[in-house]
């Protein structure tokens, strides 16, 4: 007789996997979980016997699961916010006079630099919170509000204290090569070093999952970013990009040559990068919170990317610059209504093919061995949870086999 720790009956199930069927579904399905793990998935004629009065069964009386939404790019600790440049931008005032007020990423680094471990723990923690009323049950943080080693170990380690203090799971980023601080005005080789001798103090104190760099004309060059990755490379560690958001120049096609995990916004991204992120399986990330916030003109290559079959992922890029939108119900919207991405590939975007984006193969589908990581909605199908936000469906969250209170 096999044992299960808890049962799902009477359930729709978008498992999110290709078994051809739209949103890999099954209907009038039970899943099944055994030690966070799902140990079963599929008809319920085809569940093996079990203990029926030692098995806790949770009837979803139609209702759909679906796996727990990875919001796989965010900027989630930092301190300050922006609204004050957001309404001087709006009555006029250009970014780079804004810039040259001290506003734009020097007050967000400034402000962050200036903040405890503990006012940073608590800031990005009710944004977390936020996610997870949404049924997000993994995040990607990234560092680089910090910009010199001090600061960036602060936001690493608040990411990791997240990660041991929270039901989400959290996979940290370093993003060193986010801009130039203040101290090497003028100098962005020299920082590129310093942020090449950062990498590996960062990586002994196993604060970085994966390495990032902003590969813009307003960031770093293709040769500094490639500098960038020949550190992480050599400490084993995989990498992506900020690539082709305001201009192409080849961002995408470098983290291809890495074997990169993604290349992120790509709204200048080119046929010749996309068949190089084809080759080597890194995925699309799209933002579609900083196309809508930015007011940006430029649309991804969606047709090609479908052509090159490369996985797309849509995520929130919360951050307090460019998409203070701590929302990824709302990006899934965004990703259909802007982008015209169809439902299922959406919700792709934030369940499979983010798993993708973050070298997690553990999570994204609901499929036996998988992390019991899943949600349970009241909704009629799939698409609902594109077509409407405001209103949130999410009955129950379920994180590594356990029953999670979502409504912090």
């Amino acid at each position: 007789m096999q044992q299960f720790d808890a049962i799902w009956v009477n359930a729709n199930i978008a498992t999110m996997t290709d078994n051809g069927q739209p949103y890999g579904t099954i209907e009038n399905a039970v899943l099944a979980v055994k030690d966070g793990r799902i140990a079963f998935v599929g008809p319920r004629a085809a569940l093996p016997a079990f203990d029926a009065l030692a098995t806790p069964l949770y009837d979803v009386a139609g209702q759909w699961l679906l796996p727990g939404f990875i919001d796989c790019h965010t900027h989630l600790v930092y301190a300050g916010d922006r609204a004050n440049e957001f309404e001087l931008r709006l009555n006029g005032a250009s970014y780079q006079q804004i810039a040259a007020a001290g506003g734009g990423i020097k007050a967000t680094v400034a402000a962050t630099r200036a903040a405890s471990h503990e006012q940073l723990f608590v800031l990005a923690k009710a944004r977390l919170n936020a996610l997870l009323s949404q049924g997000v049950t993994t995040v990607e943080i990234k560092s680089g509000y910090g910009l010199d080693l001090a600061s960036e170990q602060k936001i690493l380690e608040v990411a990791a204290e997240l990660s041991q203090h929270h039901p989400v799971s959290v996979q940290k980023t370093f993003l060193g090569a986010h801009a130039l601080p203040p101290e090497y005005a003028d100098n962005a080789d020299g920082y590129i070093d310093a942020v090449c001798d950062m990498l590996p103090r960062l990586a002994a104190l196993n604060l970085v999952d994966a390495v990032d760099v902003f590969c813009e004309g307003i960031g770093f060059s293709v040769a500094q970013s490639r500098k960038v990755f020949n550190a992480a490379a050599a400490l084993g560690l995989p990498v992506k990009a900020h690539a082709e958001q305001l201009s192409n120049l080849g961002g995408s096609a470098l983290v291809a040559e890495f074997g990169g995990l993604s290349a992120d916004h790509i709204e200048f991204l080119d046929e010749a990068g996309i068949a190089a992120m084809a080759k080597a399986g890194t995925v699309a990330v799209l933002l579609p919170g900083a196309f809508y916030f930015l007011r940006e003109q430029q649309l991804p290559p969606i047709t090609l990317l479908r052509q090159y079959k490369v996985p797309m992922a849509v995520a929130t890029d919360v951050n307090p610059g460019t998409s203070p939108l701590c929302s990824l119900p709302l990006m899934l919207n965004m990703a259909c209504t802007l982008f015209r991405l169809t439902p299922e590939e959406a919700l792709l975007g934030v369940s499979r093919h983010a798993a993708k984006a973050l070298g997690l193969n553990d999570r994204g589908t609901l499929a036996v061995g998988q992390r019991a990581d899943f949600a349970c909605y009241a909704i009629s199908r799939p698409a609902e949870l594109c077509y409407q936000f405001g209103v949130n469906p999410l009955k129950q969250l379920i994180i590594n086999g356990k029953e999670v209170n979502h409504r912090l």
